[in-house]
């Protein structure tokens, strides 16, 4: 199964729950993100700081959305429903393989909050939410 996870800018909330899936090494699972707003810039420092904590090593770069990545995945997971409402706009071929991690990870319409900015306790938090989100959507996925 080939998983895009969506954010912002790419840079926090996205890169952490493809560092999470892909820390668990599952096989014929990859995880890959992107931003719907990004440029090319490295992943925060409070993400990196968080990931290390975690031992998860991980290296990234944000990317900006493309349709090559729509293409790609075979599921779509947004942190927000305004990201997936966007992509929605964009790309309503994929409307059968989207959702926001939540939604499909267990039914929730809250979003994932950003901790872009802010004090490392916020990374923290979202790591632990995203986390559980991940451990969610693998269950539900074997």
């Amino acid at each position: 199964m080939k998983i895009l996870f969506v954010c912002t800018g790419n840079t926090c909330r996205s890169p952490m729950a493809e560092a999470i899936l892909s820390a668990r090494n599952l096989p014929g699972i990859e995880a890959r993100s992107a931003g719907i707003f990004a440029g090319i810039a490295p992943l925060s420092k409070n993400a990196q700081a968080v990931l290390a904590q975690q031992q998860i090593l991980f290296t990234h770069t944000s990317k900006p959305l493309d349709t090559q990545d729509m293409h790609w995945a075979e599921l779509i997971l947004t942190m927000t429903h305004t990201h997936k409402m966007t992509l929605l706009q964009a790309y309503p071929e994929a409307a059968t393989k989207m959702y926001t991690l939540k939604e499909f990870a267990d039914g929730s319409t809250e979003d994932i909050s950003d901790p872009y900015g802010g004090p490392l306790a916020l990374y923290e938090q979202t790591f632990q939410e995203l986390q559980v989100l991940v451990d969610k959507l693998i269950i539900k996925l074997t």
